[in-house]
């Protein structure tokens, strides 16, 4: 089955049901500042669950175009994308978990033809604050599905989107092993400071990615598989000299995405939505490079993508010309930028076997080559970078480009090439003080990976957090930034560092003066200390916590023995 022949039965399918069939909107987000794009098939409705706006209709049926980075490290495997479209049914204050579990299933069985031996379900377990939910695991029953497995709020409830919204359980479906279809039951209002309030009218939300359901039906290897994906990776091919399974789709994933970015109005720059587009270029290109390819490319790929899905998205067709030079411009430019960067930073790994971080800073600031990229080649060739180091060097420049500004103040220091990992540093910072208030102080940072798009944040602790546990930290830390505490920092030795009472696990990467940052009360006196984090750090951080937005954990795994691994978010 086609993917076209599927958005074709499922829109077909609900207008049966008496939904109203509404176009897509727009992977820019109109009237919703908490979020940076279009994430999910329900943020166009935000106020229709809530009650703020005017119902114009009781049920809806979309199949809505998102974008989705945090995984953007894991894109060139057979499973992960940035770009998707979700297929969604919605009720507002009309049905509710009976009509939404049976229609499901009736789709997925009776359209997509799929046997109901593949089939299992998943329920919320129930946790305190929400109970377990009983009701759907006896209408699944009811329609004689009994294999019902029940997990807590990690993997069955879901929202909001942004800091704060409608949101509640779910149940999901499952065919063989892989989760097509998330129904979720809207009962609750999450407010910015995380309390549930419940909504006045209880609404059906539902998601199921049509690259995957598409995959998972046919019984496809992966989602690059499917028919337009695999056309769109196979132009893709023809353009690579040297055959790259994980470049080749890199480059279909990024270039789709970046051409639908495009074409709802968003330009590359340095901040914000630009930010993300940039990145989705630049590792385009970048990996166009390592498989070969010498000729500028990405427009040649967005005309392709246009090709494919015009039919369906009209404003690719009217928008194609900017696009076209849009990236042009972007790939020309960016194409320099490596050209110079990598002859230096080949000759810094023949002479040096590693990377130092001055030597990240010399290729940032001479030739801006992105310290990102810079990271993802050392970890390529398994060659060891000093990212403290970078972040030192480059928060020392800063210092100077501002004049001598009062040095308290360099926590604020404005990061023209990584606005949001200015961000997820200081949220690093929060969920380490987090962890160690809600798991005790035997809690230490052991590792850390920061993008554009998440923190992922190792520490010792021996065993899986509970859903409570995850539940009081991510809450901790959003009241954090609701108090909107000042961020400060101050240079002194490592031992007035630890009398200070700083945490810094990595202090042999540091020289004689060190950098601690606090959060809260920056007072290093003796008596009362109520900041509620402080840590040795290179920077650059926010001025103050209000800055971050709000906070989201999410997966949380072992890294090794006796560490852990979790994944943050800030929407």
């Amino acid at each position: 089955m086609t993917v076209n022949e599927i958005r074709t039965r499922f829109i077909q399918y609900f207008e049966s049901k008496g939904h109203t069939a509404m176009p897509s909107s727009s992977l820019v987000p109109k009237d919703d500042s908490s979020v940076l794009l279009t994430t999910a098939g329900m943020q166009q409705f935000k106020k229709w669950f809530s009650g703020e706006a005017t119902l114009e209709y009781l049920r809806a049926v979309t199949i809505q175009k998102c974008v989705r980075t945090n995984d953007i490290d894991e894109v060139g495997d057979e499973t992960h994308l940035t770009f998707f479209e979700m297929l969604g049914n919605f009720s507002f204050g009309d049905y509710f978990k009976r009509e939404a579990i049976e229609w499901g299933l009736e789709f997925i069985e009776k359209k997509l033809g799929v046997d109901r031996k593949r089939i299992w379900v998943s329920i919320f377990a129930g946790d305190k604050e929400v109970p377990r939910d009983d009701e759907s695991e006896q209408i699944w029953r009811s329609l004689g599905i009994t294999d019902i497995r029940e997990f807590g709020r990690e993997d069955n409830f879901w929202g909001p989107t942004g800091n704060e919204g409608p949101c509640g359980p779910t149940s999901e479906i499952y065919v063989d092993d892989v989760e097509v279809w998330n129904l979720v039951f809207n009962e609750f209002y999450m407010q910015a400071d995380g309390i549930l309030l419940p909504l006045s009218k209880t609404g059906i939300d539902t998601g199921a990615g049509l690259e995957r359901v598409a995959a998972t039906i046919n019984k496809l290897p992966g989602v690059f598989d499917t028919d337009e994906l695999s056309q769109l990776r196979e132009f893709v091919r023809s353009l690579v000299p040297k055959h790259n399974d994980r470049a080749e789709r890199v480059i279909t994933d990024h270039l789709r995405t970046a051409t639908f970015l495009l074409a709802d109005g968003v330009r590359p720059s340095n901040l914000d939505k630009g930010y993300v587009l940039r990145r989705l270029i630049r590792r385009a290109v970048r990996y166009g490079k390592l498989a070969g390819i010498e000729q500028i490319f990405c427009s040649k790929v967005a005309e392709k993508v246009i090709d494919i899905y015009g039919d369906n998205y009209s404003n690719l067709l009217s928008e194609k010309e900017k696009i076209v030079s849009e990236l042009n411009i972007e790939e020309e430019k960016f194409s320099r930028v490596i050209e110079g960067g990598l002859k230096r930073l080949e000759q810094i790994i023949e002479k040096c076997g590693k990377i130092s971080g001055h030597d990240a800073f010399e290729l940032f600031a001479t030739f801006g080559f992105p310290f990102e990229l810079t990271k993802e080649l050392a970890e390529e060739k398994n060659i060891s970078i000093n990212q403290a180091g970078f972040e030192a060097e480059f928060a020392k420049h800063q210092e100077v480009s501002r004049g001598g500004m009062d040095k308290k103040f360099a926590g604020g220091m404005e990061n023209k090439e990584d606005p949001q990992i200015i961000k997820y540093h200081t949220a690093a910072h929060l969920l380490l003080a987090a962890l160690r208030e809600v798991l005790g102080d035997s809690v230490h940072q052991k590792g850390s990976n920061i993008t554009a798009e998440r923190v992922r944040f190792d520490f010792s602790w021996p065993e899986k957090m509970t859903d409570e546990q995850k539940a009081a930290v991510e809450a901790w830390v959003n009241d954090k930034i609701a108090q909107k505490l000042e961020v400060t920092m101050m240079e002194m030795s490592v031992d007035e560092a630890k009398k200070a009472g700083a945490e810094g696990e990595f202090l042999t990467k540091y020289g004689d003066k060190v950098r601690v940052y606090t959060i809260g009360n920056p007072s290093t006196s003796s008596g009362p200390r109520d900041f509620v984090s402080r840590e040795i750090c290179g920077g650059p951080h926010v001025q103050n916590t209000s800055e971050l937005g709000h906070f989201k954990l999410g997966k949380e795994e072992s890294s090794s023995a006796g560490v852990r691994r979790i994944k943050a978010t800030l929407e």
